[in-house]
């Protein structure tokens, strides 16, 4: 169970299908990893802190190094768990899935 750790957001899709979450204009999905104590007043003072992969969909060991960050942030490492409580981590593990998952090298499904 993440639910204290971890909020996804997937509310749209892409042109391919795959789920995505509307940000600044970009279709991108999206965690938000921090402790979630219900300390609405602490989470507004946290510095935010924004983590991207697969920008080029050819940069696949970006995936392996965003899993790596993934699972230290989720773990009960005792820094880990200090940067949950001090920060607000938005993590953006692929912010072109639809060329990742058709194969191509430098652009979106749309050929941009």
């Amino acid at each position: 169970e993440l639910a204290p750790l971890v909020a996804e957001e997937t509310d749209s899709h892409s042109l391919a299908g795959n789920n995505v979450q509307i940000m600044e204009n970009e279709q991108i999905d999206l965690l938000t990893i921090t402790d979630f104590d219900g300390n609405e007043e602490a989470l507004k003072y946290r510095n935010p802190i924004i983590i991207s992969a697969r920008v080029h969909p050819g940069e696949t060991p970006a995936s392996y190094m965003m899993k790596g960050v993934v699972d230290f942030l989720l773990s009960s490492h005792p820094i880990a768990q200090y940067l949950r409580r001090m920060y607000i981590f938005y993590i953006i593990p692929m912010i072109n899935p639809d060329g990742v998952t058709h194969g191509n090298y430098r652009s979106s499904l749309a050929g941009l």
